[in-house]
């Protein structure tokens, strides 16, 4: 059990006022709530001075630690500027300067950015803008989508249609107009004597199979490259990206990349598509892109959507807002952060430090009798705990907070995003106490 805080009054408020999320209140009966004080680098500290390290980057937000100098000073400079302008009819620096840099770094191929606050927002952006591409082209009909089997992409009702994770979609089902399925490439499907390519081309026949049949309906696959995250960090081979962006356009179905959780170097790539040396029609970011600072999201997407909404008629146009679009501040933040990866190489470090986590779990638990599928992409790694206990996810919580960690498993799957500028006495910490957490879960 963690450390019941010597701040009871506080977390009885808390509890009265805050509804939590992805939360059953009443399991904090037994499990406290953690009051947080302040964060420092890859720490938290709560209010009795006790110290967890990020090992998830704060629901994989935080890419640089907390109390960054450089993404606060900066935030603090905007803040004397300009801290906010409606984006409909108004422009301003920080989201002209983020969106020509976005869209450099892919090339120009994604030169077109729309702001949004937050993930499951992206997701419907670009779920509308495809169907309503479609629409504009004469083809109406073309308004259904399809993903991957236990797929994430946000718990808002229309991205709960593309969302294959029961416990998110089935208690608001009779709300949501559900898309079609097909099968995951995660490489744990491997059948004997198949390796995760064989699973990948098996996935994408699948898809193949299935848009011969429903092209003339589907507007987008909608996909998260490389790592399906909140399914249990389902990791599969670049070869179903490249077999389905070639799907895709053979079946005329845009392909929407959802790199909400793998981007701005989650993967190893700061695009986890140019792993497999593509790139989709739309391109979902958010989480890191901002460092963790300011909520953010943006939709980046190609001349050919951008000029089937270019009209003189207004219904012709894109018809998606919200009050905060692309804020000066988050977009400052964003920028900020962009300076980071350059002048710091992160991407190289990032390979440095990932071969590091690697070494450190494959020490720490890899020989564990009920540790299955170590794996990793990046600076994300992940295992499966065979025959974990009922209860196990909440288990390990607690028993990674009494250790001075945060990690909140999946089920019984137990990974990692710790912030990238984590130490090797960190990821040694990191390891060897997920690995005490684990004995004491099972135990």
């Amino acid at each position: 059990m963690p450390h019941r805080s010597a701040n009871p009054d506080f977390l009885a408020r808390s509890l009265a006022a805050v509804w939590h999320p992805c939360t059953q209140m009443k399991h904090h009966e037994q499990l406290p709530l953690v009051p947080i004080k302040r964060g420092e680098g890859a720490w938290l500290y709560d209010m009795d001075g006790r110290r967890y390290l990020d090992g998830i980057s704060s629901w994989w937000v935080n890419l640089f630690g907390h109390a960054n100098p450089r993404i606060g000073n900066a935030l603090k400079q905007q803040l004397d500027t300009l801290e906010h302008v409606m984006l409909a009819g108004f422009t301003h620096e920080p989201v002209v300067e983020l969106s020509e840099r976005l869209a450099a770094l892919t090339g120009h191929r994604l030169g077109h950015a729309f702001y949004a606050s937050d993930g499951a927002s992206a997701t419907e952006i670009a779920l509308k803008m495809s169907a309503h591409y479609w629409r504009n082209h004469g083809q109406p009909e073309k308004n259904r989508f399809v993903s991957i089997q236990g797929s994430y992409h946000g718990e808002t009702v229309g991205a709960l249609a593309v969302t294959d994770v029961a416990l998110f979609r089935d208690a608001y089902a009779p709300l949501v107009r559900a898309g079609s399925c097909v099968p995951s490439p995660d490489a744990r499907n491997a059948l004997p004597f198949e390796t995760a390519v064989d699973v990948a081309r098996r996935a994408a026949a699948a898809l193949d199979a299935h848009l011969a049949e429903h092209a003339g309906q589907t507007a987008a696959l909608i996909v998260e490259p490389l790592v399906q995250c909140a399914s249990g960090m389902a990791m599969y081979d670049p070869e179903y990206l490249r077999l389905a962006r070639e799907i895709c356009k053979r079946h005329q179905v845009h392909l929407i990349a959802d790199e909400i959780a793998v981007g701005c170097g989650r993967s190893g790539t700061f695009f986890a598509c140019e792993q497999a040396g593509i790139w989709p029609d739309f391109l979902l970011l958010s989480k890191g892109i901002s460092g963790g600072y300011l909520p953010l999201s943006i939709v980046l997407t190609t001349d050919d959507v951008f000029k089937a909404f270019y009209d003189d008629d207004t219904a012709r146009g894109f018809l998606h807002s919200h009050s905060y679009t692309g804020n000066p501040l988050a977009c400052r933040a964003a920028l900020a952060t962009l300076d980071i990866f350059v002048q710091d190489d992160v991407i190289a470090a990032n390979r440095r430090k990932s071969a590091r986590l690697k070494d450190a779990f494959s020490a720490a638990v890899g020989a564990h009798p009920q540790v299955r599928h170590l794996r990793q992409q990046g600076m994300i790694l992940a295992f499966d705990v065979d025959g974990a206990p009922a209860g196990f996810a909440r288990r390990f919580f607690g028993a990674a907070l009494e250790r001075e960690l945060l990690l909140r498993p999946i089920g019984n799957t137990v990974y990692t995003m710790p912030p990238y500028i984590v130490s090797d006495d960190e990821i040694a910490h990191l390891a060897g106490q997920t690995a005490a957490a684990l004995e004491a879960s099972l135990g």
